[in-house]
């Protein structure tokens, strides 16, 4: 669920090229060596660079690091098999795709060391029973971020909200099929995961009468655009909206009270396995709490490992933008696979509402 963050682009570029060995293509990691290469292949700017040094110090494996932009980008990779990678992060709502199509490799337990630290309402979801495949990474959740300095008297607290005509043009949402078109069913009282034709066609409909609102439909930018005030209301995820609210603190991060989304991130092994030791190895690093830790604070999103989050400063534990109580969570949805089928549809519907922009 993590994405790019395109305004860090030119400085990873930079880390790159000086490290010398983050980034590869096919070629180059069919020819890395297998039992002293470990390739990662995640998304972008998701990791402490320094870890990775530290790691390779550690225990002498070289880290060669790919990246990916979407879950679907990632899931195809993998299905081509052309390319070599030991250790990939899928969200939660790939996985069961992956599954059906026999992409993940099952996890021994008895090799991974730390998951007793994980989160247990992280653990055991749908989408992995058991945690059979996956080992939670990262996770958080999708809301509104508002300019609270510029619209004191927003209101807001539902996303039903976001169709009042106050905020005409004002209105930021993400180029995503299941984070609008959930946040239009949610709106509607319905399950982000929802199937029916007839109700996913009642969601285009209302979010096609969210048009006047619209300033743009965006990924990255939404974030730069906040922070200058160029738009007043967003969509994000909570990782961003730390960000922004970091930025810019006129900009308030709000959890809908009529419906929410949590997502996770996660550690697997794919079928494209060369180096499983080494996956391992890597995966076990990065759930030492102290390394997670680190993590937590460079990339800035919640972590699920219960030990690395008792070394952080308390207002960053109490920050409910990052953490949310448990009574807020067990009434938040996870995105589901919905299948190839229903997918289309969604992605059909979403871009009628674009094109009518």
């Amino acid at each position: 669920m993590k994405k790019l963050h395109v305004f860090f682009g030119s400085v990873v570029v930079a880390i790159l090229l000086v490290m010398g060995l983050r980034s590869i293509n096919a070629t180059q990691s069919n020819e890395a060596s297998d039992d002293n290469t470990v390739i990662i292949y995640n998304w972008g700017d998701y990791i402490d660079w320094d870890l990775i040094t530290k790691f390779e110090e550690e225990t002498g494996y070289h880290v060669v690091y790919d990246t990916f932009d979407s879950n679907e980008a990632m899931e195809t990779k993998i299905s081509q098999g052309g390319t070599r990678y030991d250790l990939v992060f899928p969200s939660g709502s790939i996985i069961p795709k992956m599954l059906e199509k026999d992409l993940l490799v099952p996890l021994d337990h008895e090799k991974i060391i730390g998951l007793e630290n994980q989160s247990e309402y992280l653990m055991d979801q749908p989408y992995d029973p058991g945690n059979k495949y996956t080992v939670p990474y990262f996770w958080g959740t999708v809301g509104i971020m508002v300019n609270t300095a510029k619209l004191p008297d927003h209101n807001i607290k539902n996303w039903s909200d976001l169709w009042d005509p106050r905020f005409e043009n004002e209105l930021l949402l993400i180029d995503g099929a299941r984070e609008t078109m959930g946040m239009a069913l949610q709106s509607m009282g319905m399950s982000l995961n929802e199937t029916d034709p007839e109700k996913l066609q009642a969601a285009a409909d209302h979010l096609t009468e969210l048009t006047p609102n619209i300033h743009a439909i965006l990924n990255n930018e939404i974030r730069s655009l906040l922070i200058n005030e160029e738009a007043l209301i967003g969509i994000g995820y909570s990782g961003d909206a730390a960000w922004v609210s970091y930025q810019n603190p006129n900009v308030e991060y709000i959890l809908p009270e009529d419906a929410g989304v949590v997502w996770t991130d996660n550690f697997a092994i794919p079928k494209t396995v060369g180096n499983i030791e080494g996956a391992y190895a890597f995966m076990n690093f990065m759930l030492r709490p102290e390394n997670a830790k680190q993590n937590i604070d460079y990339v800035q999103y919640a972590s699920p490992n219960e030990a690395a989050k008792e070394l952080l400063p308390k207002e960053v534990t109490d920050n409910k933008l990052l953490y949310p109580d448990r009574e807020t969570i067990n009434v938040l949805e996870h995105y589901e696979y919905l299948g190839q089928e229903v997918m289309n549809y969604f992605n059909e519907l979403f871009l009628d509402v674009k094109m009518g922009l």
